[in-house]
């Protein structure tokens, strides 16, 4: 574990300083934004979870183009709009010049090409473990978001946290050029035809992923629409005291996090971690619709956190596992594509909603939608039934690779030729281990 960390925590770092920045502003934000010229309920949703939309737009495009010119350009790339976009975002005086700057933070959308390179530094055995310390690093910056993003808004403004936005974007540029090493040099096999994007949508187990980003993420974006806008309005909490609602909610996300990841990965529990997690998610917003006491509500808060965040360690894992190595950077495009796709239509649509059926209305659509959201997973495909084997050219003839790949149940092979290693990745339940060795020995 401590090699894992060694191997991925300046990369952890990058997405936690920006997701610091997001987080930090969204823990109050539609309670700031409804006071804007301009605001109304649906342009308050679109504030919250707009920027979602241009990193919809951009996640695919940033993912091929980091598999083309190297991650590190992309993520440069990257920072430098979102830091933009914060300064834009934190001069905004009315609700529009807001939505400016909040599309421009989410037209930098790096986090799939960070995620792919992290997986690049690590094995496939160890890429669990690596997405687990990238999840706690991104759970203590949200920890840390939601108890001093109120403090310092009601100490000096909202805007201050837009600013302090993009000083974390020019901490996480200096980190990626002065700490972050390049990654291992990879000679992929694959023919022509498998290079496009629009095979990336062609694994059934990739498509279910993708789906469950966006269920999982527009319900985030619902929660943090209602949230501050309860608190403040409903319950009358001033901004200063909301980390009172959110601290015992993201101590017990995150203590869900670790036996989520265990059940998901070690015990091959993916499927059932996934349904448990849609279950809490449907009380929390229970809970929160239709509760008329402050400790209810929390309750759901917190309810609302252990089920998101019980996805955390397993959703980006997955798509790693199903995705060929080639396209990795595309699939995680896709995949965050959806989940911000879910974020930006799922608090526009609560915002709608609300206008006409108040915090109720929003709770029940989120009912309908985790009942369809379960019945998507249950058919989902345990990911623990793909293996992943490591073959030394001292002992293997990588020249005997075409004729392996003739087999069915090989899924995927590529060279890490920094360490003279053919990784192969199959389906247990067409081809073993011991079979492919045997093909790939050297007599």
């Amino acid at each position: 574990m401590k090699d894992i960390v060694k191997k991925t925590w300046h990369l952890s770092l990058i997405i936690g300083l920006r997701f610091f920045g997001l987080f930090i502003v969204i823990s109050v934000l539609s309670a700031y934004a409804g006071g804007l010229k301009g605001a109304t309920p649906t342009l308050v949703g679109l504030a919250v979870g707009g920027y979602a939309l241009t990193q919809a737009a951009f996640q695919v495009p940033f993912g091929v183009l980091s598999d083309k010119i190297g991650r590190k350009g992309a993520i440069l790339i990257g920072l430098i709009i979102f830091a933009i976009g914060s300064v834009i975002a934190g001069a905004a005086n009315d609700i529009y010049t807001l939505l400016v700057g909040r599309f421009l933070q989410g037209a930098g959308a790096i986090g799939s090409v960070i995620i792919a390179m992290i997986s690049d530094h690590v094995n496939e055995e160890e890429r669990a473990h690596a997405m687990a310390v990238m999840g706690m690093v991104i759970a203590l910056a949200f920890t840390g978001a939601m108890i001093f993003g109120p403090i310092i808004s009601a100490a000096f403004s909202v805007s201050s946290l837009f600013y302090l936005t993009a000083g974390m974007s020019v901490l996480a540029i200096i980190i990626l050029f002065t700490v972050v090493p390049n990654p291992p040099k990879i000679t992929y096999h694959f023919e022509e035809e498998e290079a496009k994007v629009s095979n990336v949508f062609k694994d059934a187990d990739l498509k279910r992923m993708y789906f469950t980003f966006l269920f999982h993420s527009s319900t985030m974006a619902i929660a943090f629409f209602l949230i501050p806008m309860v608190l403040k309005h409903t319950f009358h909490l001033p901004l200063s005291e909301f980390w009172k609602v959110y601290l015992p909610a993201v101590i017990f996300g995150i203590l869900a996090m670790g036996p989520a990841a265990v059940f998901g990965e070690k015990y091959n529990k993916g499927k059932e971690v996934f349904l448990s997690s849609i279950a809490f998610i449907a009380v929390a917003f229970l809970l929160m619709g239709f509760s008329h006491s402050l400790l209810l509500f929390g309750i759901g808060v917190t309810f609302f956190f252990i089920g998101f965040n019980m996805f955390e360690p397993l959703l980006q894992s997955f798509v790693s596992k199903f995705a060929k190595a080639h396209q990795k950077g595309a699939a995680l495009g896709v995949a965050n594509t959806f989940a911000y796709i879910g974020m930006g239509i799922g608090a526009t649509i609560a915002g709608k909603i609300f206008e006409y059926a108040s915090v109720a209305g929003v709770a029940i659509f989120v009912l309908i939608v985790s009942i369809f959201w379960a019945i998507w997973i249950a058919g989902m495909r345990n990911p623990g039934l793909r293996g992943t084997l490591y073959l030394h050219k001292d002992k293997f003839d990588f020249s005997k690779l075409p004729e392996l790949k003739k087999n069915k149940g090989i899924v995927d092979t590529y060279i890490n030729e920094s360490e003279g290693v053919l990784v192969i990745k199959y389906d247990k339940e067409l081809i073993d281990e011991d079979t492919i060795r045997g093909i790939m020995l050297k007599r």
